[in-house]
């Protein structure tokens, strides 16, 4: 088995070896069958079709579910492992595992509908759109496929390990890696339209607002890219490196750091709005935040879930985990879902903090909850997907 290490041992590895240096100085029947796509590659009640619902990076789902949450199917991959966080688009999710295969399963009762047998590993969350999905291995390779059949359209080479899923800007797909580039290519063809280098390796996923690219990038810098013209229309310092994938609301981005700091920056003014420190640790932030008028919400290497106001970065509340959680929160409704790397997945009232639900799957939980279609659908590393829904 083609297995690497595991993500936070990766991040460790690469993103940290510029950190001390830095420092120093809806129900089932609302489930969509194979269709015509839609070139909206956003959350709705129906899709989850990027790494964090949306090009924005909000983290919110569109669709509700069941009070009362139960496993409705799994598919275990033996000896497999999955970091990756799935999308689900028109009934079918999407997920690739560290060991190179690549799955398209059906939402309603996770039967295989077909599978892609990659060269490498897939750490990465896929995008879907306008019936195509693209994702990229940690070998640097970059591929297109059809996404009623999993026949390959295209492919292309990056020059290092993609850690971070795509996004889509107009008729363009873009994608960071390690290799310390920002591409663009066209959707279609996977011809380049034009690349973007930065100082040190790009782990998250773009964001785009407006024609503009957000990047927190490992040279511990926060970039802002016209991605009309390819050009930098601003960096503002963040002092440490990060993987994190900013999310945007307004006209602030927020997003956490190696260094131990969550920040809240002002993208139109780029300057530091806030800094958020967890009271007494000195860990780092590795999980993507989730936004909404009234919380920002994201976990913490010191195996808790926090709760702040978007305005002020002033504590709302704090979930204790018996784990460090890497994963991203989604927030649904009143509930905030996440996994830990306890073996756990959450649910957290977005108001209180307070516990509503979890589920003891056993193996670590590195990837993000997928919520569409009244289901909520997440790996681990045991190599188990997992589909939670109401009852049948």
């Amino acid at each position: 088995m083609k297995k690497p290490f595991n993500h936070a041992s990766r991040l460790l590895a690469g993103c940290l070896l510029l950190l001390a240096p830095v420092l120093s100085s809806a129900a089932e029947k609302n489930e969509q069958t194979d269709g015509p796509q839609t070139d909206s590659p956003v959350a709705s009640t129906t899709a989850w079709p990027l790494f964090r619902g949306d090009t924005h990076g909000s983290g919110v789902a569109r669709s509700e579910l069941p009070e009362r949450l139960q496993v409705v199917w799994k598919h275990r991959v033996p000896k497999g492992a999955f970091e990756a966080t799935a999308v689900i688009d028109h009934g079918t999710v999407y997920l690739g595992d560290l060991d190179g295969t690549f799955f398209a399963i059906r939402l309603s009762d996770g039967h295989v509908k077909w599978k892609f047998t990659g060269e490498a590993g897939f750490a990465s969350a896929a995008a879907v759109r306008d019936g195509l999905v693209y994702i990229g291995d940690i070998d640097g390779q970059f591929v297109c496929l059809d996404a009623k059949t999993g026949g390959r359209r295209w492919a292309f080479e990056a020059q290092a390990e993609i850690n971070g899923g795509p996004n889509f800007h107009q008729g363009h797909v873009l994608f960071g890696s390690q290799d310390a580039t920002l591409y663009c290519l066209d959707a279609k063809t996977g011809d380049v339209v034009w690349k973007h280098p930065i100082d040190d390796q790009i782990r998250c996923a773009p964001t785009i607002v407006e024609d503009r690219a957000f990047l927190a990038g490992c040279d511990g810098k926060l970039h802002i890219i016209d991605v009309t013209k390819n050009q930098s229309l601003g960096i503002v310092p963040i002092n440490a490196p990060t993987g994190c994938t900013p999310a945007v609301l307004g006209q602030h981005v927020y997003f956490g750091t190696e260094g131990a700091e969550f920040l809240c920056i002002n993208w139109r003014d780029q300057r530091v709005v806030w800094r958020f420190h967890a009271q007494k640790s000195s860990h780092s932030f590795r999980s993507s935040a989730a936004v909404t008028p009234g919380a920002v919400v994201f976990g913490g290497r010191d195996k808790r879930l926090h709760a702040v106001k978007p305005d002020t970065g002033q504590p709302l509340w704090s979930f204790p985990t018996r784990g460090s959680i890497d994963s991203s929160p989604v927030i649904v409704g009143r509930w905030v879902f996440v996994g830990s790397a306890d073996g756990r997945l959450y649910a957290v009232d977005l108001e209180t903090g307070t516990e509503l639900w979890q589920y003891d799957a056993g193996g670590r939980f590195t990837a993000s909850p997928a919520v569409a279609a009244g289901r909520l659908v997440i790996g681990n590393e045991d190599g188990t997907l997992y589909c939670f829904g109401g009852q049948r």
